[in-house]
Formats: structure tokens, sequence, C-alpha cells
């Protein structure tokens, strides 16, 4: 009953302040004002006010018994164990990922049957860098080909 009645005065105090500012001529700020305003009471009215104080009531149970219990603080050990070995294995499968395509990088590559001249200059380095004129030969190549 009296958080009802400091929910209706919370309201009333905010609609006298909204009716100052819609005074003013400022209705979109007073508009605003009014809006929040009218939440104390609507909590109250709808009940979750009472919900809010059961859950707040549950939550400092909890509380002290986590403090008090030595059991609780097992559970949160077991919890963290997990955690850790959760980001250990996430950990050691990218390791194991990353070794194996670093012992590959020292070996040659075979070249496959159908690889184009690009993909074999980049496994052995560009033929041909710093000549402007060799740059568009193969583009031109190709255009001769098509007839243009």
């Amino acid at each position: 009953m009296l958080t009802t009645t400091v929910c209706a005065a919370l309201s009333a105090a905010g609609l006298a302040v909204a009716l100052l500012t819609a005074y003013r001529r400022r209705f979109v700020v007073a508009t605003r004002v009014a809006a929040f305003a009218l939440v104390p009471i609507g909590l109250a009215m709808s009940g979750l006010v009472a919900l809010f104080g059961k859950v707040g009531s549950a939550v400092a149970s909890w509380a002290s018994g986590l403090v008090l219990d030595p059991m609780v603080w097992a559970g949160f050990g077991v919890l963290a164990v997990a955690v850790v070995l959760y980001v250990a294995a996430g950990f050691a499968a990218r390791r194991s990922r990353g070794r194996g395509s670093a012992e590959g990088s020292g070996k040659r590559r075979a070249v496959e049957p159908g690889a184009s001249g690009a993909a074999l200059e980049g496994e052995r380095g560009p033929a041909r860098k710093g000549t402007g004129e060799d740059d568009f030969s193969d583009i031109e190549a190709i255009l001769r080909k098509h007839g243009i």
C-alpha cells in the first residue's frame, strides 16, 4: 500500500512538471516528461513493483548464501575449471592448425596439371618486372586472338 502511494506521488509530481513545461510551450519535452511520469504508477498498478521487490529479496538471499556456503564456492570453482579447459582446447586447436601450415611452407609444392602461367609465376617469383612494354603483352595477345 505504501509503495503504491509513493508511486502515485511520484507520478503526480512528474505530471505537474510536465504541465509547467507545456505552459512554457515546450510541448515535445512536456510529452516526454509526462511519459516518464506515468511509469511509476503503471509499474505499481501492474504489480511489477512487488515483483521487483520479490526478485530483489531472492537475489539478496542467494548472495548471502553464496558468501557463507562452501559448496557454492566449489561449484564456481568447477565452472572456472570448465572455462579454462574450453579456452585451452581452443588454443591447442589453433596451434595445431598453425603448425600444420608452417611445416608445409618449407616444402616445395607440386604443380597441378591445369595450373596457369600466373600460378607458376607465383611459385617461382615474377618472371618479368620493371618493363612497361611487357606488362601489356599478354593483354595485347588476347585482344589479337579475338580480332579486336
